[in-house]
């Protein structure tokens, strides 16, 4: 599914209940997150028909390194000649997209929460057990936003992995949360705010403590890994995700 202009000058494609999110200004384009490898016939459509082609996409920004977020970074950076930038602390899990920390077993959860299984099977349909990682990588750091399209603010928000960050976009009144905070649970099935089950997330307790960094932001509209997009406010949507905890 794509979505144009789900922000100003931002548009989102979702496969597999993964969101990407494609970012335009006058220097180019971001694609922000990589999605799963069965994402890859519509986001080279897509890109294209925005008129964008090797030397015109600017970047892969990585808000993590999950198997769910890289799966089509080795093809962006050969198709498109993108950089694939990624905080340092996810440099090992780019490489090794399959191996995580995660609190919990993850192969209780469909067993837990049955509701989870359909969101589980698209992702491994679109190809989650064959992701390829990527060594290529740039160091995304707090001062990365500047030459990046759309001029964000990259946020530090650690716990779901040790180099999580979430993309604030002032001028346009959005903030690209990556996993920090989504709409949409994979893994119990459950919507609204909230954070992603320990199946996932490296540190339940730190995720939490980060989301005050995306309430501080004050942005109106949330743009999440997973789910729909949250209209309601940053200081809203964090306080359900408070009031929901770990899972």
């Amino acid at each position: 599914m794509f979505t144009r202009n789900v922000a100003d000058g931002i548009h989102r494609i979702e496969h597999a209940y993964v969101n990407t999110y494609l970012v335009e200004d006058d220097d180019g384009l971001a694609i922000i997150d990589a999605g799963l490898p069965g994402m890859w016939p519509q986001l080279s459509r897509v890109v294209r028909e925005l008129g964008y082609g090797p030397g015109s996409v600017k970047a892969l920004v990585l808000t993590h390194a999950h198997f769910d977020h890289v799966g089509t970074a080795a093809r962006i950076r050969r198709e498109f000649r993108a950089p694939i930038l990624v905080h340092d602390g996810d440099r090992y899990i780019a490489a090794h997209p399959d191996r995580y920390g995660h609190e919990n077993n993850r192969f209780l959860y469909p067993v837990r929460y049955p509701k989870s299984i359909p969101y589980l099977g698209a992702m491994t349909l679109a190809g989650a057990l064959n992701v390829r990682g990527v060594t290529d990588v740039h160091s995304l750091g707090g001062d990365s936003g500047a030459v990046l399209p759309g001029r964000p603010q990259v946020i530090f928000t650690p716990g779901h992995t040790a180099g999580h960050v979430a993309l604030h976009y002032p001028e346009r009144d959005v903030l690209i949360c990556g996993d920090s905070l989504v709409t949409l649970n994979p893994y119990t099935g459950s919507k609204g705010p909230q954070i992603v089950s320990g199946a996932a997330t490296a540190n339940s307790a730190e995720a939490l403590a980060s989301l005050g960094r995306l309430a501080a932001t004050n942005a109106p509209l949330l743009l999440t890994g997973h789910g729909e997009p949250w209209t309601g406010g940053a200081g809203a949507a964090v306080e359900q995700a408070l009031a929901r905890g770990a899972s």
